[in-house]
Parts: structure tokens; C-alpha cells; sequence
């Protein structure tokens, strides 16, 4: 198990959430093979990010 991350950090948790929810509707939406597992994690900086394993 590999976790795949987004390239992109977000200054608040909410932002991260948002993405999260995105991530799983598009999958749903358009056909994509949804992901297993998809989190919100925080970095050493304080900042917050998506991660996911296909």
C-alpha cells in the first residue's frame, strides 16, 4: 500500500475536507475508479493535505 499525495497544501483543515469530498464525488460522478482510502493529514508546518491509495 502506497499513498499517492495532493500537490498542494491548504492552510485550514476545512479547505483539505473539501477536497477530500471532491475527490470521492468526481470518482462517483464520471466513472473513475474510486479510491480505497482518502485522508486529511496535517504536515510538520501546521499546513493540511490529501492523500490517497488506488
Amino acid at each position: 500500500m502506497q499513498w499517492i499525495y495532493w500537490g498542494q497544501l491548504y492552510d485550514t483543515r476545512f479547505q483539505a475536507r473539501v477536497l477530500q469530498q471532491r475527490l470521492e464525488h468526481d470518482a462517483w460522478l464520471y466513472g473513475y475508479s474510486t479510491p480505497q482510502d482518502i485522508e486529511v493529514y496535517r504536515s510538520r508546518r501546521g499546513k493540511y493535505g490529501v492523500r490517497f491509495v488506488l
